[in-house]
């Protein structure tokens, strides 16, 4: 018989749902921000995506920042700039 484990834990706390979101179809103009992490062509691959994101939603501008090192928070500087400029964000991690 096989029997099998779920790995996942019990939670100390429930789950809170992540209730941030931007509808882009509905939000003619907007402007979505793409955050490489820093890793070797982070930035390449967040402008494939910035590209097929402006070619399949109609009206949207993509922003690219890079932080320029994976081991650190992004910079309070930009992340003013970020928030200032964009309606919504799309940060990028792993490698």
């Amino acid at each position: 018989m096989i029997e099998f484990h779920n790995p996942q834990g019990e939670r100390a706390v429930p789950a809170d749902p992540y209730t941030l979101g931007i509808d882009l179809a509905a939000k003619p103009l907007a402007v979505v921000g793409l955050l490489a992490n820093g890793f070797p062509d982070s930035e390449n691959f967040l402008r494939h995506v910035g590209t097929e994101l402006e070619r399949l939603i109609d009206g949207i501008e993509v922003r690219v920042w890079n932080k320029g090192n994976a081991s650190i928070a992004a910079p309070d500087g930009m992340l003013d700039e970020i928030q200032a400029q964009c309606d919504a964000v799309i940060a990028a991690y792993g490698h």
